[in-house]
């Protein structure tokens, strides 16, 4: 079982450092098209007014996915503790095993999705709030 996970886990890691790296060329491109269309004026003031950067939530998205994961990983513990006390057991049965995996797989997942979408929340809350 620890030898399918780490395979997918290798495999997830050179695919985002892959992205990371395409996403970093692309980005720089995207900023210097950007810096060029911008007026000889503004950038003489040096401040760009209006021009929002994608990471500046990074810190709260993080926080929250983290903290999603962190209650799913809890939930899931909850609901198999109470829902399967032969998981728990010395022997079990490769079934069990398997809803137990499920159980966790989808309450981290849960909890993940429902911590970016509290981030996601904050930040419209914020942005509305500073107009």
């Amino acid at each position: 079982m620890m030898h399918d996970l780490t395979v997918a886990a290798t495999m997830m890691c050179a695919f985002l450092g892959i992205y990371k790296l395409f996403e970093l060329f692309v980005c720089r491109k995207e900023r210097l098209m950007t810096i060029e269309k911008l007026s000889p004026e503004a950038l003489a003031e040096g401040g760009i007014k209006g021009l929002r950067l994608p990471a500046s939530n990074m810190a709260l998205r993080f926080g929250c996915l983290l903290m999603g994961l962190g209650l799913g990983l809890l939930v899931g513990y909850m609901i198999t503790r109470l829902s399967l006390p032969e998981f728990y057991a010395e022997e079990t049965q490769r079934t069990v095993w398997e809803t137990a995996s499920i159980i966790y797989g989808a309450s981290v997942l849960l909890g993940g999705g429902l911590g970016l979408l509290v981030a996601f929340w904050v930040e419209v809350w914020r942005e509305k709030r500073t107009k």
